[in-house]
């Protein structure tokens, strides 16, 4: 399995396991396999979230998101690169 590469990728994909895992007839292994692939989905979708609304608070607290997004960047292209 790849890494999502968008939130709307992510979304998805996440719906599909969702759907898949409650029909229910799947073997336990299959599941669990499907179950892991969903938590890291849904971790990946909680980031991406969570760096919006960051965005979102730079955007609304100083009017401006220009130089204050600078940094956010630096720090998610960092974060991005190790993996995170």
């Amino acid at each position: 399995m790849t890494d999502p590469t968008d939130f709307e990728q992510a979304i998805t994909e996440l719906d599909s396991i969702v759907r898949t895992l409650e029909q229910g007839d799947l073997p336990l292994e299959q599941s669990l396999a499907l179950f892991e692939r969903g938590v890291t989905l849904s971790r990946f979708c909680h980031d991406r979230l969570a760096d919006a609304e960051r965005r979102i608070t730079v955007l609304t607290q100083n009017g401006s998101l220009r130089d204050e997004t600078a940094a956010f960047d630096k720090a998610l292209a960092s974060r991005t690169n190790d993996g995170e």
